[in-house]
């Protein structure tokens, strides 16, 4: 990747920062680079802490985090990808096969589950066309319900959009996170 474009700020953060902060990470870890490059614009950042869908939601961790790498893939974050495949996968019950799964273009090879799969589908879908065929819309419907579709729609229109920001502004990798590489 080539140098930021901004580049992230560094301590000592305003005190409004220095808060936020310490809301979003987890304790004794410094902030990542995105969120120190989108501190730039706080109203961006704020905005950005106060709409994501990392809590508690209507589809399980496992589903959000497969939803989040295959849309990070599919777009060629791997900033956010990585950051996620170390913070949540071991925790969501992804294996290294699962992970594999969202970088390939056929994970229907994997070892996820038929529901799953449909999941990586809705990414794809989503990504290519901005939409979801009724026929897999129909499948979908099979497995969940209509909050669970509309939060999955609205987690990888979420991560389409922090996938822009870490590729258009080129936010260096963490030095911690998982590479592409390492899955392929």
């Amino acid at each position: 990747m080539s140098m930021p474009r901004i580049a992230p700020l560094e301590p000592p953060y305003d005190i409004d920062l220095e808060q936020a902060f310490a809301r979003i990470m987890p304790p004794g870890m410094p902030p990542l680079t995105l969120f120190r490059t989108q501190a730039h614009n706080k109203r961006v950042l704020m905005r950005m802490f106060a709409g994501n869908l990392l809590d508690k939601g209507e589809i399980s961790l496992r589903e959000r985090e497969l939803l989040i790498l295959r849309t990070c893939a599919r777009c060629g974050s791997e900033y956010e990808w990585g950051v996620h495949v170390t913070l949540f996968a071991a925790r969501a019950g992804l294996s290294k096969e699962d992970i594999a799964a969202t970088l390939s273009d056929a994970p229907v090879s994997s070892a996820l589950s038929a529901s799953e799969i449909l999941l990586l589908k809705a990414v794809d879908e989503l990504h290519a066309t901005s939409s979801i065929t009724h026929a897999l819309w129909e499948k979908l419907e099979q497995h969940f319900s209509q909050a669970q579709l509309l939060e999955i729609i609205s987690l990888v229109g979420s991560y389409h959009t922090v996938s822009f920001v870490t590729n258009a502004a080129r936010i260096e990798l963490e030095t911690f996170a998982a590479r592409f590489a390492q899955y392929q």
